[in-house]
């Protein structure tokens, strides 16, 4: 285990840490938001050819691409082994641990729910083993974690509604928690406390981050893994490694702080963007993205394939055309926020439509506690979502906070690094303001009557009014002579 940490920890001291690099790596932890910032904001900085290609599930690299720029992945911190790394920046973000775990439970309840279109397990099964286009996307059953967590939620959803078509569910007493309708879905006692939530779920986001996910890219990761869960003690070592990569990310994120994170994203991350693309700017890549243009993504959908729409509601899968994205040869940290802003919106509306409709073949099981939650604004269904979760019993929310006591660890300190990076953009406004003083002095405007324009506009006022003052003393004497 100590060698694992001195081998992960860097000693070498880095000034370089906040210039991004030549290829930048999003490490999405999942149920963070993270599909927002690709589509939102990565998606308005970067063109098509200069997106990696990749399965998202175990990295394929496409050598006829060996300069992509951006690689969005599920992957765990372990997929830098297969990357220059000294040439590679990361940014990440993270989620409170209890919102994170509740959002995988619901996450994997709606996904699974869209396969009870299909008469029986057999034929959803089937279905989800059909191959497609790469033109239609990724599917979210052939990704980490999802293509675990849903096919085992979807079983469960189909022995529950075969055993209440046979009568054999006992049915439960009616409540308003839809966290605990056995009779429809599997409670979320039940999902915390499965083997597959202690391999996949819990403190998730610090063994992603620590690159010791069932998914790794190295050997060791499984050793490490499987010591750590057999001596919790040694935890706090995984941590350790966890918390030090976290230091050396270019940007840290906080799901809660979505509207600071995009604005700080976009100035710490979105201005080196564009300015490295202003560099590398030519007539070849403009010719390049022209005959390139990008219908389809690497990227995952949060669902099922387009072609497995079989109901009419399963389209989920959301490319934008090349015709809906923004010029990027003029773009700015201001218009690339604004972009933001409407793709966001534009984002949750749909992803709201699309979670109703997915619970409808499991009603009344419905986590916004309210009907007709297509119909309101984002900001008041996420209201309603933590309505919903305050049913859940405290004595269950504090077994998910001690089952992810490591990933609460983490967040405070990746907290303490939001606070950080936040006070660092303070100071940079601050420099820009200065340096463009400087620069106003420099030309001789630093101040009001040093600047050219101004002295001209002073002199021939003082001479306006000597001229003024001589007219005015000759019409008196004037009339002195008069009298």
């Amino acid at each position: 285990m100590r060698n694992w940490v001195d081998s992960s920890i860097e000693t070498k001291v880095r000034t370089d840490e906040l210039i991004l690099k030549d290829l930048l790596l999003f490490l999405h932890v999942p149920r963070s938001g993270g599909r927002t910032y690709f589509l939102c904001l990565l998606r308005k900085l970067y063109t098509g050819p200069e997106e990696c290609p990749l399965s998202y599930d175990k990295l394929r690299l496409n050598p006829s691409k060996p300069n992509c720029r951006l690689m969005v992945s599920h992957d765990d911190y372990s997929l830098l082994s297969k990357l220059p790394k000294h040439k590679t920046s990361v940014v990440t973000i993270l989620r409170d641990p209890i919102d994170r775990v509740f959002s995988t439970y619901e996450f994997s309840v709606e996904v699974a729910a869209r396969f009870l279109v299909h008469p029986n397990l057999t034929s959803a099964t089937q279905m989800s083993r059909r191959k497609y286009p790469k033109s239609h996307g990724v599917s979210a059953l052939d990704i980490w974690p999802w293509k675990y967590l849903v096919p085992w939620m979807r079983q469960d959803l189909f022995v529950r509604r075969h055993a209440r078509e046979l009568g054999r569910l006992r049915k439960t007493e009616k409540t308003n928690n839809p966290y605990d309708m056995e009779e429809m879905v599997m409670p979320l006692q039940e999902f915390i406390n499965d083997p597959i939530a202690h391999e996949i779920i819990h403190n998730g986001a610090t063994f992603q981050v620590a690159g010791l996910t069932n998914n790794s890219y190295l050997e060791e990761s499984h050793d490490v893994r499987n010591c750590v869960r057999k001596h919790p003690e040694f935890g706090h070592y995984v941590l350790e490694v966890a918390k030090h990569r976290l230091d050396h990310m270019l940007y840290v994120g906080l799901t809660e702080e979505h509207k600071k994170s995009a604005n700080m994203f976009a100035e710490v991350v979105g201005a080196q963007v564009i300015s490295q693309s202003e560099a590398l700017s030519s007539t070849e890549q403009e010719t390049t993205n022209k005959t390139e243009p990008r219908f389809s993504s690497s990227y995952p959908a949060d669902g099922l394939n387009q072609d497995e729409d079989i109901a009419g509601y399963l389209n989920i899968t959301e490319v934008p055309s090349p015709h809906d994205e923004p010029g990027r040869e003029n773009m700015t940290v201001g218009k690339l926020m604004e972009a933001y802003e409407k793709c966001n919106s534009n984002l949750r509306k749909s992803q709201t439509t699309r979670h109703t409709m997915s619970l409808k073949k499991i009603s009344p099981v419905n986590f916004s506690k309210k009907r007709g939650l297509k119909f309101l604004r984002a900001k008041h269904a996420r209201k309603l979502y933590f309505q919903a979760r305050r049913s859940v019993p405290a004595s269950i929310l504090d077994q998910i906070q001690y089952l992810n006591s490591l990933d609460v660890e983490l967040y405070k300190h990746a907290q303490d690094i939001f606070r950080r990076q936040e006070k660092h953009v303070m100071q940079n406004h601050d420099k820009g303001n200065l340096k463009a003083q400087e620069e106003l002095q420099t030309s001789g405007c630093g101040s009001l009557f040093s600047c050219l324009p101004w002295k001209i506009l002073s002199i021939i006022a003082f001479l306006a009014v000597l001229v003024l003052a001589i007219l005015v003393t000759k019409r008196s004497r004037a009339g002195k002579l008069k009298m």
